[in-house]
């Protein structure tokens, strides 16, 4: 492991001598490669969806780590997308002059070697080495087993692409040992790393984020909330949490648990499960809930718990400092949401709620990279330093600072 990360922390010198147009070539190259290998990454993918369901993976795991034309044309969009944004290396922050007559410049840098660690999507690992040969940083990607032989296939395919520009591979690999032991001494080696990004369940985060001594940006659970208040626009209310529910449960930006005002439960409950029905969606509910409609009862653990899944927590509040109270017990600083049509209630809510994305009438669903215009995105980190919410390739840098003299010494 030390020899392999000693080789990416060397080749990340080549990007010193790698302009902005070469790099976007580059990028362009590996689109092309990926469409072109469709047949070969879906053989790949095959192989691991056969797993998946020998080994019971649940539904929402398994729509992740399936590939189809559809998806891997859009992996190859997305390189494409990450291509045309504007390179975030090099760039001059803030500059100015000091009484001492110092010419200081804050310049934008790529972080150095990242390491990436994922689970089920293989689309992540065109996605994030897209993001950091962009960024010109060395991304060294830890994928999940379930998904093993998707991301090799990919990876081999980006890596042909550096190969034929007479690029060093390791500027794009998957680490030797991914046991975890291996994934151990990755968040440990902060002599080659120089940021761990983790992304999955509470239980990788965790264990990552006690024990890395490698600088860690959570991508932690999206334990998002959407809250309907006593003016909001009923048919919005719906569509909206329908849709934040039910368009894709398996992902992190989708609500968990839906906060409805006391002074309209009685009304707007029984058209919500009724819409929900339809969507055949599981529903837990509080007391309050459970004496307007038929629905399972909610804990707290329930409204603690990342579903991933067609399951809806419900919770009746009193008014929107109950909901404000009920999100800062159990969020987890991702995507949180109120659907109002009073302008002083909105501001209220988005003042007082502190997590990465806060909303206004509308779906939690657009907390992604690309939604933002953004393009495709390493992860949504629920950190408060350095990087928050969907990190694209400005999330990706840091700076230094520049300072030019003329022979001044400090008295």
């Amino acid at each position: 492991m030390e020899a392999f990360l000693e080789e990416a922390k060397s080749s990340s010198r080549v990007f010193a001598t790698l302009d902005g147009a070469k790099k976007v070539a580059i990028l362009k190259e590996m689109a092309q490669a990926l469409r072109d290998e469709t047949a070969n990454l879906l053989e790949a993918n095959a192989v691991d969806m056969r797993a998946g369901e020998e080994s019971d993976l649940s539904s929402a795991l398994m729509d992740r780590l399936f590939l189809d034309e559809g998806r891997v044309d859009g992996m190859a969009k997305s390189l494409e997308e990450i291509a045309s944004l504007k390179d975030p290396v090099g760039r001059v922050l803030d500059g100015w002059i000091t009484d001492d007559g110092l010419k200081i410049e804050k310049i934008s840098i790529p972080i150095g070697v990242i390491g990436i660690i994922y689970e089920s999507r293989p689309n992540v690992t065109s996605d994030t080495a897209g993001l950091c040969f962009k960024s010109s940083n060395v991304c060294v990607l830890k994928g999940g087993k379930e998904a093993e032989n998707s991301n090799g296939a990919i990876a081999k395919i980006l890596q042909g692409v550096l190969a034929k520009n007479s690029l060093p591979t390791s500027l794009i690999s998957l680490i030797p040992d991914s046991s975890r032991a291996g994934v151990d001494k990755l968040i440990k080696m902060d002599k080659y790393v120089d940021l761990i990004i983790p992304r999955g369940g509470a239980g990788l985060i965790n264990h990552v984020s006690k024990n890395a001594t490698v600088s860690v940006v959570k991508h932690d659970k999206g334990q998002c909330h959407t809250y309907i208040d006593e003016d909001a626009n009923i048919q919005n209310a719906i569509d909206i949490a329908i849709n934040a529910k039910c368009q894709r449960p398996g992902v992190c930006n989708a609500m968990e648990t839906l906060l409805v005002d006391n002074k309209i439960a009685d009304y707007i409950l029984p058209k919500l499960k009724e819409a929900f029905d339809r969507e055949n969606t599981q529903l837990k509910g509080c007391v309050d809930t459970q004496s307007i409609i038929e629905v399972e009862n909610a804990t707290d653990e329930d409204y603690d718990t990342e579903y991933l899944a067609n399951i809806l927590n419900i919770k009746v509040v009193d008014g929107v400092n109950g909901a404000i109270a009920h999100i800062t017990k159990f969020t987890s600083g991702h995507s949180e949401a109120i659907i109002t049509e009073n302008i002083t209630t909105a501001n209220h809510f988005l003042n007082s709620i502190d997590a990465a994305a806060v909303y206004v009438n509308a779906s939690t669903r657009f907390t992604d990279g690309g939604a933002f215009g953004f393009g495709a995105e390493v992860g949504i980190s629920t950190n408060k330093l350095h990087a928050r919410g969907p990190m694209g390739i400005e999330g990706l840098t840091t700076y230094k600072f520049t300072i030019v003299g003329s022979g001044q010494v400090r008295g």
